[in-house]
């Protein structure tokens, strides 16, 4: 059986934590499957996007062999901002995860225009 989680995005400017809007955010499943695209709101917010999970019976167990949670990759791209990419997120039934993305401004990083921030996630001890 399978449920669904939501995942949504706070993108904003790095030091200052200032919000960015228009913030192009894709969802990506493991497989490299696009499961959603999103623009960041004024407060440099996306809507919870749905995505199908495993049932959180799996997790009320030791051991059980069935996974916990979906993991999801998230890219965010924003005219004048580093690149980032946030890998391994943690999407779990019934709950709303909330990923923060901090963008460098391109001023601060000469030459990295092409070059994408990676953030990994660990997996959490269940």
């Amino acid at each position: 059986m399978s449920g669904i989680g939501y995942i949504q995005v706070k993108a904003y400017a790095s030091r200052a934590q200032i919000p960015l809007e228009d913030v192009a955010i894709s969802i990506v499943d493991d497989n490299g499957k696009l499961l959603a695209l999103r623009v960041t709101n004024q407060s440099g917010e996306t809507s919870p996007i749905a995505v199908k999970v495993p049932n959180a019976s799996n997790s009320q167990s030791p051991d059980t062999g069935k996974p916990e949670f979906t993991t999801v990759n998230i890219y965010a791209r924003a005219e004048n901002y580093e690149q980032v990419l946030a890998r391994g997120v943690q999407v779990f039934e019934d709950v709303v995860t909330l990923q923060e993305l901090s963008l460098v401004p391109l001023s601060e990083l000469p030459g990295k225009w092409n070059q994408a921030e990676i953030f990994d996630t660990l997996p959490q001890n269940l």
